[in-house]
C-alpha cells in the first residue's frame, strides 16, 4: 500500500506490516505500539497455535514416548501434553523445524526436514493470508484502532503472489534494512547461536551440496547441525536482503535500523512513517 503524507495522515486505522530479518527490531517495535491501542499480530504465534499446533504436539509426544516413564503415562492417559506458546515464547516452533545433521546430535534426516520445512511453509502462507480478518477482529471484537503484523523473518521465501497482493491491499508493508554495521551484528548472534532456520527447497539444495563439497561429507547424517547453520546462516542472510528490497520496493517503503533506534513510542513512529512516505518517489 503506497500512500501519499496526507494520505498516510488522515488513515484512521493505520495497518502496518513489519518486514525483516529476525533481530533487526520488529518485534520490539510491535511491543512499543501495543502501549498504543494497536494490536500486535505475531505470525509466528498464529503458526505455532493455529496451523503447526498439531505437528508440534506430535514431535513433542514422539520424543516423550522414548522415555519408559513417561510413555507409561501417556498410554494410561495419566498425563496430557500441551503447548505454552505465546507471544514472548515461540521456542516450540523453532524446536518442530529443527536441524539438519546428525541424530545423534539432534539432528534430521533430509527427508524429516524438508518434510517440516514444507509445513511450515504453508502454515505461514495461512498466517498471512489470516492477516485481514485479523484486522476485523482487531478493531470490531478487540476495540483496538491500529494494527502491527509481526511478520517472520521468512516471508521473503515464500515464493507466493497472492501473500503479497493481500498484504499489499490492506497493509502498508515497511522493510526495515540492517545497516552494515548491524548485519555483522545479526552474523555474529546466529553464529553464536545457532537456531533453525526455514530455507527455500532450492536455496538449501544448492548450499547443502557446497557445504558436503567443502566439508567432505558423504552423507547428511555426518553433518554437525549447528555447525551447518553457523556456516549456511551468512548466506542465507544475503539471499534474503534482495528479496526483501524487492518486495519493498514494489509495494511499501524502506528504513534502517538506525533509524528504527531512534523510535521510542507512537508518535516517533507515526513520524518516522510520515518521513518515509515522504520521500518515496
Amino acid at each position: 500500500m503506497k500512500l501519499s503524507v496526507k494520505e498516510f495522515q488522515t488513515w484512521e486505522n493505520k495497518c502496518i506490516t513489519l518486514l525483516g530479518m529476525s533481530g533487526v527490531g520488529k518485534t520490539r517495535l510491535a511491543y512499543i505500539l501495543r502501549k498504543h491501542n494497536w494490536f500486535h499480530y505475531s505470525g509466528d504465534y498464529r503458526i505455532g497455535t493455529r496451523y503447526l499446533d498439531e505437528a508440534i504436539l506430535d514431535n513433542i509426544k514422539q520424543q516423550a514416548m522414548q522415555i519408559p516413564f513417561l510413555r507409561d503415562l501417556l498410554h494410561s492417559d495419566s498425563i496430557y501434553i500441551c503447548n505454552n506458546i505465546n507471544v514472548d515464547n515461540l521456542k516450540p516452533v523453532s524446536s518442530f523445524l529443527g536441524k539438519l545433521g546428525n541424530p545423534e546430535q539432534g539432528g534430521l534426516g533430509l527427508k524429516e526436514f524438508k518434510r517440516r520445512q514444507e509445513l511450515h511453509r504453508q502454515a505461514e502462507i495461512a498466517a498471512m493470508k489470516d492477516v485481514p480478518e485479523f484486522i476485523r477482529k482487531a478493531r470490531e471484537i478487540y476495540g483496538y484502532q491500529h494494527f502491527v503484523n509481526d511478520a517472520g523473518g521468512s516471508i521473503s521465501e515464500l515464493d507466493d503472489p497472492e501473500v503479497l497482493q493481500i498484504l499489499d491491499q490492506h497493509t502498508l508493508i515497511l522493510y526495515i534494512k540492517a545497516t552494515e554495521k548491524d548485519e555483522r551484528e545479526l552474523i555474529r548472534r546466529a553464529e553464536e547461536g545457532p537456531k533453525p532456520l526455514y530455507y527455500r527447497e532450492s536455496f538449501l539444495d544448492e548450499q547443502l551440496t557446497l557445504y558436503q563439497q567443502e566439508k567432505n561429507l558423504s552423507y547428511v547424517a555426518l553433518i554437525d547441525p549447528d555447525e551447518f547453520v553457523r556456516w549456511v546462516f551468512p548466506r542465507l542472510f544475503y539471499s534474503r536482503l534482495p528479496r526483501y528490497q524487492a518486495i519493498a520496493d514494489e509495494y511499501g517503503y524502506t528504513i534502517t535500523t538506525d533509524e528504527l533506534a531512534q523510535v521510542q513510542d507512537e508518535a516517533d513512529f507515526l513520524g518516522l512513517l510520515e518521513t518515509v512516505v515522504g520521500r518515496k518517489p
